[in-house]
């Protein structure tokens, strides 16, 4: 059976149904599906700064804002904190190169950024891939202060990042539609990776407009802003992935972070090393 789904998944035109699912959803039409969406998910309207009846669409609803102080962020100066809600799925150091999708799955990290500059910097460095589920708070997070350097975008699939798609498709995160940011820290490079998968509308940042027709190399920020730990980096229209890289020797994890492990935006994820 999970043969028969992989196949089903490589057929599907991943980037139409996506686009034609992103655009209904963005229609005042959709505003009929929030109830389900709520029932379904089982999302916490306690945190919502607004009550879901003033959202004007099922997008709109999706990557919701959050009530003040519903997620404080760790003032500690020596911490790194998650930059978003979701679940620890992989961890680790970029052995050679190398980054953990599942178990006994590596992929690529040359490919994952598509720059073997890049590449070189973020090698034995640490890694996390955190998995934003439907009913979690989408807007993604500066997880340290720094200086937005410079992003890249690269298109690609869109297969799903659930368990079928992790175990099943190899080089997933490498293949799927992906958009990088660039961080200058006290603790040196930091890449935030924001991964699309099917049903995903788009990504968006505060710092460019995105242009999804042209493939893009690295493309640098002379004057990107800089963010306070915290600060909003961007948003999900709808949810997927997010993978942080640092350079070797820049953090340690906190003791209980593990794969599997669940996480609130602002919560203590990792120590500098300084």
């Amino acid at each position: 059976m999970r043969r028969v789904k992989l196949a089903i998944l490589h057929m599907l035109p991943q980037t139409w149904l996506s686009r034609q699912s992103g655009k209904w959803a963005a229609s005042r039409w959709s505003r009929r599906a929030i109830p389900w969406f709520i029932r379904r998910y089982g999302v916490n309207l306690e945190e919502a700064e607004k009550y879901w009846q003033e959202y004007r669409s099922l997008a709109d609803f999706f990557c919701r804002r959050l009530k003040p102080g519903m997620r404080p962020v760790c003032p500690d100066e020596r911490t790194v904190v998650s930059p978003v809600d979701g679940k620890v799925s992989q961890m680790g150091t970029a052995s050679a190169g190398r980054l953990i999708q599942a178990k006994g799955i590596n992929y690529s990290l040359e490919q994952l950024l598509g720059d073997a500059e890049q590449a070189r910097r973020f090698t034995g460095g640490e890694f996390i891939t955190i998995y934003l589920s439907p009913r979690d708070y989408h807007r993604i997070h500066a997880p340290l202060a720094g200086r937005v350097t410079g992003y890249a975008y690269w298109p690609g699939r869109l297969y799903p990042v659930n368990d079928l798609g992790v175990r099943g498709v190899p080089n997933l995160f490498a293949r799927n539609e992906r958009l990088i940011t660039y961080m200058n820290t006290d603790v040196g490079q930091v890449a935030v990776i924001k991964v699309g998968a099917m049903m995903v509308g788009s990504v968006r940042v505060g710092y460019a407009e995105i242009n999804r027709r042209k493939r893009a190399k690295l493309i640098s920020v002379t004057e990107g802003p800089y963010l306070e730990k915290g600060d909003e980096l961007g948003f999900f229209e709808f949810g997927s992935t997010v993978i942080l890289l640092y350079e070797p020797g820049a953090i340690r994890w906190k003791p209980g972070i593990e794969t599997g492990t669940r996480l609130k935006m602002g919560e203590e994820l990792a120590e500098k090393i300084i």
